[in-house]
């Protein structure tokens, strides 16, 4: 009998199983094709808005995404950098050969976990507790837990014009019986639909239509563990162009013949990941939609059409492709199509990812209802490590949503569902400006410590970064600048007067224009510019922060009251009709949960406290 069991060779799949047997718990991996493990059927890259961060959280926790996107990366770009730090993050070009291999020989070699090629056909409980898997040459493999990571494969379909074929992704076969097993111990599943663009052949792009995007010129990585990147002048082009009013008038003139629109479609689609034919419709103000082409990988001749997604029938995606300026003679490597399969309610998870219904049942990843690389990655990682924890017999590790992304996601998901493929957004999280990539490590190495993913020497040198942010909070606050200091010279350039009375550096450094790098020949210490960005932003941002913090303090008040387990609030009087339905539905386990579910008001948190307080 294996300790835990995977479903799924994914993202999510493998930090799951990472995580489950590098906390010594023996670990069964299945994947239906073993070469396809960590593959990425869609876009080649990892990061982005808001999912950066979440990539540094799940290396700061001890995951391992952050480390193969790195070692992988065809071009590293900081996005947002014009704006503030709460919003900054990182995205890198990535190989998605290299990724695919370096992700399968971790897994390959990693103590503690067997990968087996193999599909599995059925979920096996007995009396709502997890008991094993029926895999398809018909054995059964017994487990304490299982973690489920199907992504797109459970009962899924490609649907390209009128046309619908059962299907995974990248070719690959699907699995009608895993999610009718899933049905029958009583989880709501529901369709989902999402869709991938085309790959064109890299020779026939006349890039010189098109804008050159290049990377970010300077050492920028997702993991503290790496020392090393693509140096920026061997760091791939990405390029940019748009969509035409030929564009435009191709798409209209065949709206009826898109999967979308013709009505093959079951499943609800990405609301922030549009086909294009959505776009033009959902935006028929714009005039032009901006098109990026991006690499693959150093080892294939394709490139990717980002943004481009469609269900067209093929030879009107060929009118479509070759109207847009620098692919007139673009040769087609794989077409766009979009899929349809079957998710479950995550409102049937606890903020664990346990389902509610079998005990010791896991999912994370697109089962849940989310979009993207990272979201699945993040999740895979958690269920791997409460699995762990709930047969060591421990507390269960949660993140609250002023601690990390992953935490808002969970938050989202387990308390307020999803009707469309979820993704991370920055304006999801109320508290961005704690939650951002510069300290990301800041926020979580301590948990990854206590865990036991984070190792004792990597944890001294996170223990070592701390006392330098310290000593360099302290050489600011001891360094003073006076009116016949060197800096005035400076100062005056930049605008302002020159002093008129005596300055500590930490003051100074608030002011507009003024950076650590103006301030770091005055120290008593050289400072890495790791240190000198993290400082700096604290400095500069310290009213904000502060603020921030209070804020949450509340909601940290709010998660600290629990709530009783499968509690019937039916029968709380003055609490409102659809407040008693949501909270039955939901079953949140601190206040601060109940009062985020949609339909749960003040009024009913309030009620709902006298209750609590009176039934002690």
């Amino acid at each position: 009998m294996a300790d835990i069991i995977v479903i799924g060779g994914g993202h999510a799949g493998v930090e799951a199983a990472l995580a489950c047997a590098r906390l010594q718990k023996d670990t069964i991996l299945y994947s239906m094709h073993i070469d396809m493990i960590a593959s990425m059927p869609c876009n080649p890259s990892i990061g982005g808005p808001a999912k950066g961060i979440v990539v540094r959280e799940i290396d700061a926790l001890g995951g391992e995404m952050g480390k193969a996107a790195d070692a992988t990366a065809l071009q590293f770009k900081m996005l947002n950098t014009t704006k503030g730090p709460g919003v900054q993050c990182l995205r890198v070009q990535s190989d998605k050969i290299e990724y695919r291999k370096y992700m399968q020989n971790t897994v390959l070699h990693q103590p503690h976990l067997e990968v087996r090629e193999m599909c599995v056909e059925k979920v096996i409980a007995e009396n709502g507790k997890i008991k094993g898997v029926l895999q398809a040459d018909g054995h059964i493999e017994e487990c304490k837990a299982l973690i489920m990571t199907t992504g797109t494969f459970m009962s899924s379909n490609i649907l390209v014009g009128h046309t619908s074929t059962p299907s995974g992704p990248e070719d690959e076969p699907t699995t009608y019986n895993l999610s009718q097993s899933l049905r029958d111990l009583g989880i709501r599943t529901f369709r989902l639909k999402t869709g991938t663009p085309a790959r064109i052949l890299t020779e026939s792009i006349d890039f010189s239509k098109t804008e050159k995007q290049p990377g970010t010129d300077d050492f920028i990585c997702f993991s503290n563990l790496t020392k090393k990147i693509r140096p920026f002048e061997k760091q791939a082009l990405c390029y940019l162009t748009y969509t035409t009013p030929e564009t435009h008038k191709i798409i209209r003139d065949n709206l009826q013949e898109s999967a979308m629109y013709s009505g093959l479609v079951k499943g609800v689609g990405p609301r922030y990941c549009p086909s294009i034919e959505d776009k033009l419709v959902r935006f028929a103000d714009k005039e032009r939609h901006q098109i990026f082409l991006e690499p693959e990988s150093e080892s294939l001749d394709t490139t990717y059409i980002q943004g481009f997604s469609t269900s067209m029938p093929h030879n009107v995606q060929e009118k479509m492709l070759r109207s847009l300026p620098g692919l007139e003679n673009c040769v087609i490597k794989k077409y766009a199509y979009a899929i349809e399969y079957d998710a479950i309610d995550p409102l049937q998870c606890k903020p664990t990812l346990e389902n509610k219904l079998v005990e010791n049942l896991y999912t994370a990843g697109q089962i849940n209802g989310t979009s993207g690389y990272e979201e699945a990655a993040a999740q895979g990682l958690m269920a791997g490590i409460n699995a762990v924890l709930k047969l060591d017999h421990k507390e269960p590790f949660i993140l609250s949503r002023d601690e990390a992304y992953i935490g808002v996601m969970i938050d989202d998901l387990v308390t307020k569902g999803t009707k469309e493929p979820y993704r991370l957004l920055t304006s999801r999280a109320e508290y961005r400006l704690l939650l951002r990539h510069d300290n990301a490590d800041l926020r979580l190495t301590p948990y990854g410590h206590e865990i036991g993913l984070i190792s004792n020497e990597r944890y001294q040198e996170f223990m070592d970064k701390e006392e330098m942010i310290k000593e360099c909070m302290q050489a600011l606050e001891e360094v003073k600048f006076t009116p016949k200091s060197e800096i005035n010279r400076h100062l005056n350039a930049l605008g302002y007067e020159t002093l008129k009375e005596g300055v500590r550096g930490n003051v100074l450094l608030k002011r507009p224009k003024i950076t650590m790098k103006d301030i770091q020949p005055y120290l008593n210490k050289e400072f890495s510019n790791e240190i000198m960005q993290q400082v700096e932003i604290e400095i500069k941002y310290e009213g904000y922060i502060n603020k921030a913090k209070r804020d949450a303090s509340h909601l940290r008040q709010m998660d600290a009251m629990k709530l009783p387990e499968n509690f019937d609030y039916s029968n709380i009087q003055h609490l409102s009709l659809e407040a008693r339905q949501k909270l039955n539905e939901v079953q949140p386990m601190t206040m601060g949960q109940a009062s985020r579910i949609s339909g749960v008001n003040p009024a009913d948190i309030a009620v709902l406290a006298v209750y609590l307080e009176q039934h002690k």
